[in-house]
């Protein structure tokens, strides 16, 4: 398989991921906010709410769970915060609110796995 076909393939592989996220998360009790936020640091896969808590989701399609895992390495965290801090500046929210850093684990063949607190969002 040539290199373009090989990151077609995976792009598709991980749209696919963050779709089955995003219905693994609603039937969980969570709304979508924003699906795949863009911003100069960085992206965020998912951003969900349930009650007063806000959740910055990173979507991981790994062969395994453990690879998954440390595909989240402080670099994609401190990304992950600074979209975050973005988000947070473009959508004035009432006080209250809290804020957190989730993952959601999609691995061939089991259920997803939603992480809450995953990681720690570097906010300012």
């Amino acid at each position: 398989m040539e290199r373009a076909e090989k990151r077609k393939k995976a792009y598709r592989w991980g749209h696919y991921a963050e779709f089955i996220a995003a219905l693994w998360l609603m039937a969980k009790g969570y709304r979508i906010v924003t699906r795949r936020f863009g911003a100069r640091g960085g992206e965020i896969d998912l951003i969900i709410r349930k009650g007063a808590t806000i959740a910055f989701v990173e979507v991981k399609a790994r062969r395994d769970f453990d690879q998954a895992l440390e595909a989240i390495d402080g670099t994609k965290t401190r990304r992950l915060g600074k979209a975050a801090e973005e988000w947070l500046w473009r959508n004035d929210l009432p006080p209250g609110y809290s804020f957190r850093g989730d993952a959601v684990i999609v691995v061939p063949w089991r259920l997803p796995r939603h992480i809450e607190d995953a990681f720690e969002l570097p906010l300012d």
